[in-house]
């Protein structure tokens, strides 16, 4: 009778049924998700009994999809389970950062999900026994790089990247302070591949155990050119001289002036 977007069905006994909303469709890094088809999967889960999914704001400004479930009656909803279990069947981008497990959905007076009251998952690493430091300057750096992105007061080196609400921004960030904190070159498929610091660093040692020593060679009397030279050079031979790549630029010199070291300088400079 009215557009309300909201979606029911009749039963048997002539009652509407609200089923969901028509309008909850998300953008999350560039990708148009359905939560719906999220909830579905979890709650196809036998330990489920019910499942809602919805975005949030992360640390860094974007949204971040997370997951909140109430267990079967003599039933335990494990999260890390969980997302196995969803990652099984939906994309990477789909799977949300955090699972929580509620006693019970909140409802609106109305009888609809409270989406409002849905409480903000919180990621913290381990602790306890199952929180293992670093052991190496290494991993202290790692360590801080990882929990710096996720925006975590600690990482411990077992501490699961993706299990702590990454994905794959996240991980892009993660990958680039690497590479300036560490000056390693680094795949972010390694990062999926070995999401805890002490995976990560034994890649990274591995990688740099296996790269040769640099050597100092001796210095050739003719020195090759680089591929941007021979392309200058090239230029110039098809099209003549020409002044499109000179700059020219003045420069006023103050103090006392040594003729000789300029010149040899200039000189130097020479073809």
């Amino acid at each position: 009778m009215y557009r309300t977007g909201d979606l029911t069905r009749w039963r048997a006994e002539g009652v509407l049924e609200f089923v969901g909303r028509a309008d909850q469709q998300l953008k999350i890094r560039g990708f148009r998700i359905e939560p719906g088809e999220i909830e579905a999967v979890l709650a196809g889960h036998p330990s489920v009994a019910q499942a809602a999914v919805i975005a949030r704001e992360d640390s860094g400004g974007g949204k971040r999809l997370v997951g909140y479930v109430v267990a079967q009656s003599g039933h335990s909803a494990d999260p890390t389970l969980l997302r196995t279990h969803l990652a099984q069947s939906l994309p990477e981008y789909m799977v949300p950062g955090a699972i929580v497990v509620l006693k019970a959905l909140p409802l609106t007076p109305n009888g609809k999900l409270d989406r409002k009251a849905l409480p903000a998952p919180e990621f913290r690493a381990s602790a306890g026994a199952a929180w293992r430091a670093p052991r190496t300057p290494q991993e202290e750096i790692l360590c801080a790089l990882f929990a710096e992105t996720l925006g975590v007061p600690q990482m411990g080196i077992e501490d699961n990247f993706f299990e702590l609400g990454g994905h794959s921004l996240l991980a892009t960030r993660l990958v680039s302070r690497i590479r300036a904190g560490l000056g390693l070159e680094l795949a972010i498929r390694s990062l999926f591949e070995a999401p805890t610091v002490a995976g990560l660093a034994q890649r990274l040692n591995k990688a740099q155990a296996a790269k040769p020593p640099l050597r100092a060679m001796p210095h050739p009397a003719e020195v090759p050119l680089s591929f941007a030279q021979r392309r200058l050079w090239f230029l110039d031979r098809l099209e003549g001289p020409s002044p499109t790549y000179h700059i020219p630029v003045a420069v006023r010199l103050s103090g006392p002036l040594d003729p000789a070291a300029l010149e040899a300088a200039l000189g130097g400079l020479a073809p």
